[in-house]
């Protein structure tokens, strides 16, 4: 309902590219959000958008996944059950600073005379390049090139090629390439969105050393006892006589370089930077560790791991990139500029999950530590379809990762009194680490989410090996805790009812009857019984395995059937809506008109309590369900959710924009589509949520590709059933996408008057366009005329059949 574009980056400075994100000139007004704009990452290890001096910063941030600090949850007042241990994403030592100074003055790009300016997010190669031109206070003219990476090839590796060249007069020059672990500073403020800061000194050196040009150190968390070994190494040419001194510490170490420039002559410095870490490895294994991901770093050479990073994104690209064919006469948005927005979000999510191995997808990714650098169901609803259709072994990955949890999420539930297993709401390590029960433990729908990731992943791969080996013993602890979770109700006529849970939507909580985690509940307990009922008839020794696992009784295969069969699904008859709980529709509807545009979102300025006791939504929660189960709603009755609802949306959650726009789209309110669609693009480039300088919002990411192609491209896949019915907004003219379908590569080809399926890939694929079969073969593509639709305003309800 309400969203606003917080951040507009003037063209001049920031010009559209299809394919870069480019910045013409230093503009510091802007620093902190493009520190996070500007990141780099590969899903294990991720760099901020940091100045290579060092300085000028408002976040410094080198971040591994899953690397973190504990601390004790402290309470006012403690109650059983609560969650002990809080996790917190932790900076590691700072590789990436290489200082700059020419006649013994620093290069300060805040007051330096920059003649020259230009940075780059290169989305095809996958790096920042930065081309700076600097007059000195003597009048000498020093040109800066530098590009850095963090290599998607070598999960461990990171790289900067660092060119100096003094233009017009000889000059000394000093070169400090630094390893330097910044100690965290305790934060203030009351944002829950920030990540905690730290007292104690988190990093605990263990060793460190220097050899000729590398240093390398290591160290081992105060708290959680997790270990790292970090290290630099150097590579330097140029025709200029020069020396160098290295030198370590405790806080890590530098080589430094003193040259005597020569006009005209370059000086080449190619830096390697890597990291490891452990949960079990000494400090002194994981510097060894290091070791020898510099030596082959050294040994292949800069050139090589750039090859190797080109050639990973132009795979990255083939099998995801969105091409739209924007109509000038409708938009004054150029097609490079619609084009570098879209590819922006998809390259975040790649930069999310690309080696993202072992570990969960962290809710800003490695741009920022946000939100402690958990991980939460965003990744399995928001993030996982858009690696389910375009890189299925990472999904698989995921999926993988949480099943590792599965024990601990058994031992959480127990926690709870409940049976079966209870996956946490925020995580690193798998422990649940909410401390706040109403709006974290309390959304049970977790499980659910994670379960209905799983159906579509199997459904979209084929990948029944995992469902029997993995799957399934997940899906049975999970149903076994909603069945212990609800209970029949003579009030409700002996339906199955769910009290006392939370849905998506955090503005209203622990409430009865959620019908967001009804609906998700039935599914999962549906899935979980025809799963088990197919294993006990094909694959009785896979049973006797699961069973083994588990210490399932086959009687509760028919407890699990019979709570989704009579699942209370709540229902207005006078309004005609589902209500989104029990209670929803007896609240006070909050005072819109008199809430002024600096008073959202509303968290940052209302006691919860107060927000509790009004009829008001942070995020979709309704329209959520109508869109990942929209074959249990009529057209009608979806038309009458989203009216209502609509306007009771205040948007102050990321996740929200890109599902409203999906439904939107589907319903035929394209307006209202086009311009939630926007909101979802622009999130972090126009920093929608006010907070973008604590790290991307990566499920926003998914939601982008989502709305491109559940949205505008019309895809649904209810029960691995691929349909699409598109419907493309006025400003556009052509929408194209790829989709990985069971090993089988789909192009999908969205024009105003018609659709072209092209199978690229595979042997023959059958999929459904508006309502009717389509078989297809490599043999030639297919192409159908889309149906015309009239476009309505939101509110407007033309009679529909029941499409149930």
């Amino acid at each position: 309902m309400l969203h606003r574009e917080r951040l507009k980056p003037p063209d001049y400075v920031y010009p559209a590219d299809e394919w870069k994100l480019i910045e013409k000139r230093f503009y510091p007004r802007f620093l902190e959000q493009m520190e996070t704009i500007f990141s780099t990452a590969n899903g294990y290890l991720g760099m901020r958008g940091n100045a290579d001096e060092g300085t000028p910063v408002y976040e410094r941030g080198t971040f591994i996944n899953g690397f973190h600090e504990t601390w004790p949850i402290v309470y006012g007042e403690e109650a059983y059950g609560f969650a002990r241990i809080g996790q917190t994403m932790v900076s590691v030592p700072e590789s990436k600073i290489i200082r700059l100074y020419v006649d013994d003055e620093p290069l300060y790009l805040p007051t330096a005379n920059l003649i020259e300016f230009e940075r780059v997010l290169d989305m095809k190669a996958g790096t920042m390049d930065r081309e700076v031109l600097w007059e000195t206070p003597a009048g000498k003219r020093v040109s800066i090139k530098s590009r850095r990476l963090v290599s998607f090839q070598h999960r461990h590796l990171a790289a900067i090629l660092y060119q100096v060249t003094v233009e017009n007069g000889e000059a000394p020059v000093v070169i400090s390439s630094e390893l330097v672990n910044i100690r965290d500073e305790k934060r203030s403020g009351v944002d829950p969105r920030r990540a905690k800061g730290f007292a104690h000194r988190v990093l605990l050196p263990k060793l460190s050393y220097n050899k000729d040009l590398r240093v390398v150190a290591g160290y081992q968390t105060s708290n959680s006892r997790m270990t790292l070994g970090c290290g630099i190494e150097h590579a330097i040419e140029t025709d200029c006589s020069f020396s160098y001194k290295s030198k370590s510490s405790d806080d890590g170490g530098k080589v430094v370089f003193s040259i005597d420039a020569q006009p005209g002559k370059p000086v080449q410095l190619t830096k390697y930077m890597t990291y490891h870490t452990s949960r079990s490895a000494p400090p002194e294994e994981l510097c060894e560790r290091a070791e020898r991901t510099l030596d082959r770093a050294a040994t292949h050479g800069f050139e090589r791991i750039l090859a190797g990073q080109q050639q990973y994104l132009e795979d990255f690209w083939r099998r995801s990139d969105i091409q739209i064919e924007a109509d000038p006469d409708k938009t004054p948005r150029r097609i490079e500029e619609v084009q570098q927005v879209v590819r922006w979000n998809l390259f975040q999510l790649l930069q999310a999950s690309g080696r993202a191995e072992g570990a969960g997808v962290p809710v800003k990714g490695l741009t920022g530590n946000g939100y402690e650098g958990h991980y939460f169901w965003d990744t399995e609803i928001y993030v996982l379809p858009f690696l389910i259709y375009t890189a299925p072994r990472i999904a698989r990955n995921l999926l993988k990762f949480r099943y590792s949890m599965l024990d601990k999420a058994r031992q959480r539930a127990r926690e709870l009194n409940q049976r079966g297993a209870l996956f946490p709401w925020r995580t690193i390590s798998g422990e649940e680490a909410s401390a706040y029960y109403a709006a974290g433990t309390a959304q049970y729908h977790i499980n659910a989410d994670i379960m209905y990731a799983l159906k579509k992943y199997v459904n979209a791969t084929g990948d029944k090996e995992f469902l029997y080996r993995e799957g399934a013993e997940m899906l049975v602890e999970t149903a076994r805790l909603w069945s212990d979770l609800g209970f029949y109700s003579e009030r409700k006529g002996g339906k199955f009812c769910i009290h006392g849970v939370t849905g998506p939507d955090e503005y209203n909580t622990v409430v009865d009857n959620n019908t967001f985690t009804n609906l998700m509940a039935r599914e999962n307990l549906w899935y979980a019984a025809e799963t088990v009922n197919w294993l006990a008839k094909e694959q009785p020794a896979r049973l006797r395995e699961l069973v083994d696992r588990t210490d399932l009784d086959l009687s509760e295969v028919g407890e699990w059937e019979r709570a989704a069969d009579l699942m209370y699904i709540p229902f207005d008859e006078t309004r005609g809506i589902n209500p989104q709980d029990d209670s929803f529709l007896e609240k006070e509807v909050w005072d819109f008109e008199n809430t002024p545009a600096d008073k959202y979102p509303l968290l940052l300025h209302h006691h919860p309590l107060v927000i509790y006791r009004h009829r008001v939504i942070k995020q979709a929660d309704m329209v959520l369900a109508m869109f990942l189960l929209g074959d249990e709603f009529s057209l009608e009755q979806k038309k009458r959710n989203f009216d209502y609802y609509d306007k009771l949306t205040t948007g102050d959650s990321s996740l929200s924009v890109g599902i409203q726009s999906i439904i939107a789209a589907e319903l035929g309110y394209m307006e209202k589509a086009r311009e939630y669609s926007r909101y979802a693009l622009l999130m972090d480039l126009a920093d929608i949520g006010g907070n973008v300088s604590h790290g991307c919002h990566i499920a926003s990411t998914g939601a982008v590709w989502m709305v491109c192609v559940y949205g505008f491209g019309g895809m649904r896949d209810y029960d691995g059933i691929l349909s699409f019915n598109p419907r493309l907004p006025d400003m556009a003219l052509r929408l194209r996408f790829p989709l990985t379908v069971r090993g089988q590569v789909l192009h999908v080809d969205v024009g105003k008057e018609s659709v072209t399926y092209s199978l690229r890939q595979g042997d023959g694929l059958v999929i459904q366009h508006e309502h009717e079969e389509i078989r297809l073969s490599p043999v030639a593509p297919v192409v159908v005329r889309t149906y015309s639709r009239p476009n309505y305003q939101c509110g407007e309800r033309p009679a529909v059949p029941n499409m149930r």
